[in-house]
Order: structure tokens, then sequence, then C-alpha cells
């Protein structure tokens, strides 16, 4: 089973890296002095005076290696999960592979440095007992982190029978999962595990909305298989409105159009979404430094711009300059979004009812109608890119009020909340904007999400100068 890496996550799998780096290079720098300086194997032919600085720039070469076959084996994977035990022959596999290239790599600079054979065949033993001893350490204080880690993701596990108490016990085994079963509730007349604590059956399929508002449920485990497609399909979407991760028991396949994944909990198949690209921290770091970078240099570029027409604006049409509303950003948290006001003052204070922006609206200045068209009336947000409440491309913000309408109406709607709205978007430069489809749009924001990169940021940040389509 798979949870979203965190800031933990990664600094421990940094810090695996630079224990595991520290110890092979020493424990090769022990192999040279077993070798030549211990007295416990004969030496026939001195060794050069500079010996140990000679083998030290290999060391680093060798250390090198065996982080690269550490890594491909993904022994630097967070969060851990499963016994130690089991993990000692994928250990085992990392040193003779490491082993073996650095073999290779002697060979190759043996016209420049003569590399002891014993020296490659001692560090592979010495390597392999650190490396386990020092792997252990590190797995009990991860161990021990997890456990008493106050950052729990509380767990409704849907269905009864033995394998439901057998997710239940496994991943009371597996603190580094950091997810609390809250409960059990019951899906149809199956019979109730008797590994089941009575205190742990919460309720039945009906009490999911309670069970989730009261509980701050995170994740959403269906281990009923006999459970209807129909009710999947209904339970996904449930899910999707509340930013709960789903997984269930492979049963039913293709239920929805995104891809899938298949997790295990140790032996326990279980089935979920697939990680979007920006659930891993280096693409979000990534993207922030675009963020940072552009907002940053477009806010200077554009002051001047933005300075012209906030005295237009003024001259114009009494009101404020600039235009503060409420939207949700991501996982539907409000945030103040700023733009240039291009409406009437008065229309904003009178309006009661939240609606779409239309042609020709009567509302838009005549200032206002060519800011949109040339969208001058986003440049503010260049702000709200700068302080980390959007991100410079995604799916556009949409106000509280639509945002209500919309997680009940249309499926997985809620999905597009899962990272920062963007001040252009997708969908947007398609010409989806203003009073068009939502579902239209929500393809195009589903589509960016799934298939993010830089690349496709930069394409998007280039149209979105020339998108002129319904920007009204």
């Amino acid at each position: 089973m798979k949870r979203k890496k965190d800031t933990t996550d990664y600094i421990m799998s940094v810090s695996a890296v630079i224990i595991d780096a520290f110890f092979v290079f020493w424990a090769f720098m022990l192999a040279v002095w077993v070798r030549f300086d211990s007295g416990l194997l004969s030496v026939h032919i001195p060794p050069p005076p500079n010996m140990y600085v000679q083998y030290a720039r290999f060391g680093v070469m060798s250390t090198i290696i065996y982080l690269f076959v550490f890594k491909f084996l993904l022994m630097y994977q967070r969060p851990q999960t499963g016994v130690f035990v089991v993990k000692i022959p994928r250990y085992v596999r990392g040193v003779l592979l490491g082993t073996l290239f650095t073999a290779v790599l002697a060979f190759a600079f043996q016209n420049t440095i003569q590399i002891s054979r014993l020296v490659t065949g001692i560090s592979a033993i010495i390597i392999l007992v650190i490396l386990i001893l020092e792997k252990y350490v590190v797995y009990r204080v991860e161990w021990n982190i997890s456990r008493h880690s106050k950052d729990v993701s509380n767990v409704v596990i849907l269905g009864t029978d033995n394998m439901a108490a057998k997710i239940y016990h496994t991943l009371r085994k597996e603190p580094m999962l950091r997810l609390k079963v809250v409960g059990f509730l019951r899906t149809s007349g199956l019979n109730i595990s008797s590994s089941i604590p009575e205190d742990m059956l919460v309720g039945s399929i009906v009490d999911l909305d309670d069970i989730i508002e009261n509980n701050d449920i995170k994740r959403i485990i269906l281990a009923d298989t006999s459970y209807g497609h129909d009710n999947i399909v209904e339970l996904v979407n449930k899910c999707e409105q509340n930013l709960i991760v789903f997984n269930m028991l492979p049963d039913l396949f293709g239920l929805m159009s995104s891809p899938m994944d298949v997790h295990t909990l140790n032996d326990i198949p279980l089935l979920g979404l697939k990680d979007l690209p920006l659930d891993s921290i280096v693409n979000r770091f990534m993207k922030r430094f675009e963020d940072i970078f552009c907002a940053f240099f477009g806010l200077i570029v554009t002051a001047p711009v933005m300075l012209v027409f906030a005295i237009i604006i003024k001259k114009t049409s009494p009101g404020p300059v600039f235009y503060r509303q409420e939207r949700c950003g991501k996982e539907g948290k409000a945030f103040t979004l700023y733009k240039l006001r291009t409406m009437k003052y008065q229309e904003h204070e009178q309006e009661e009812k939240p609606t779409f922006t239309k042609e020709n609206d009567e509302r838009i200045t005549k200032a206002g109608v060519f800011m949109r068209r040339n969208n001058i009336d986003e440049l503010p947000q260049l702000w709200n890119v700068l302080k980390g409440d959007m991100s410079l491309v995604g799916p556009r913000p949409e106000r509280p009020y639509f945002v209500e309408q919309f997680k009940g109406s249309i499926n997985r709607y809620m999905r597009r909340h899962i990272y920062k709205p963007g001040l252009t978007g997708w969908a947007q430069i398609n010409g989806l904007r203003g009073d068009t489809s939502i579902d239209e749009r929500l393809k195009y924001d589903l589509y960016y999400l799934e298939n993010w990169s830089l690349a496709l940021d930069f394409k998007i940040i280039l149209k979105s100068f020339s998108a002129v389509e319904n920007a009204y």
C-alpha cells in the first residue's frame, strides 16, 4: 500500500543515502587497512607511500556506484513497510552488484591505480555486515519516529469479513504508513470476523457520511469484493468529492477512466488511483521554483502595465482598483484572489447570487472589456502565485458557491482541487473559460494533472499570451 510521500519521508530517504555513503566509504577504507596494515595478511609487494590517498579516491567512486545500485534496488524508497528480515536478501544483492561493478571499475583504471582484488573482496564482506547493522538501526529509528508521530491519517474499512480483519491487523503492524483504522462499516449481511474487536464496529455503510465528517477520514478501504459496481462508482465519487484516498481489494477493474495502480499491503493486493506527477516532492519543488521565478519576474515586468490600468480604472469608474474575491484552492481551502476591477462597483455590491460572466455583459466597464480580452485583469494574481495560494499553471480556481454545486452533481469534480489552482491552465488556452461546459473543462483539468510536466507548463504559458477565445 502506498501513501502520499511527505517531507518526513524525503528527509528519511536523503538521510539514508548520506548514512550509506558514509559507512560504505569507511568500510572500503577499513578493508584497505585490513589488507595492508592490520598484520592479519601477508604483504609481498610494499604498497605505495600515498596508498590511502589513492584508495580514498577510488573509494569515492566505488561508493557512488554502490549508492546507484541501492537506488536501483529501491532501498531508499520511503515509507518502509514489512519486517526487516525480508529486506536482507535485497541488501545482499545490492552489495554483490556493487562489488561486481567496483571490480569492473578497478579493471578499467588498472593502468592508473592498482587496486588489490583482496581489498575488493574484503570490502564486500565488511560492507555487507556494516550495511545490515546500519540498516537495522535506521529501520528501528524510522519505525519509532513513525510510531510516535502525530501526523496520522484516519482510515475506515468497509466490510467485516476475514479479509477486512486481516487488513486491520496488518495496518496495526505497519506504523510507518501512519494510518489509523477508526472502525469497520458493514456493507452487507456478511459474517463478522471474530478477530475484529467489537468496539471497532462503528456502524453500516449508511453511516459513512457521518463517519467521514466526525473522524476526519483520509482513506477508505473497501474490503467487500461483492459490493456492487454502481455502489463502487458512487463510493469512488464520494471519496473524490471529499478528497479521500480510495483503495479496494481488486475484484472489479475498469471502474474509472483514470490510470489505476495495484498496491500491496504485505500479501494483500489493493487497487487505487495511480499517483499523479505532482505527488512527487521533486516535481512539486520544480513547479514551485518555476512559480516563484516567473511570478517575481512577472510582477517586475508588468508593474508599469498594472499602474497604467490602475489609473484608468480610478479615472473612469468609481470604486477600488483591485477586486478581491474568495476562491477555492488546494484541497478546497478558501483564499483571497486579486484582480484588477473590470466591473461597475455598484453591481458587485448588489449581487446576491454568483453568476458566470457572459459575452457582452453589461456589468463590465469599457476599460474592463479591453483588460479581459487581453488577460490584463489577471496580472495581480502573480502575487497569489508568489504567496503560494496559486500556481502559475493549473485548473482555474472557482468560487465556493459553484464548487458546492458542482462537487455533488459532476463526478470527479473535486479531483481538480488535488493541487494548487493556476493563473492560466490547459482548459483556458483551449477556449474553455467563462460560461462554458464545466464537464469539458474538467476533462482538460484532469488531463493536465495526470500528464503534468515542466514542458507542458511552458507550452501553456506561451499559448496563454494569445488565448482570447471566450475571454469576456
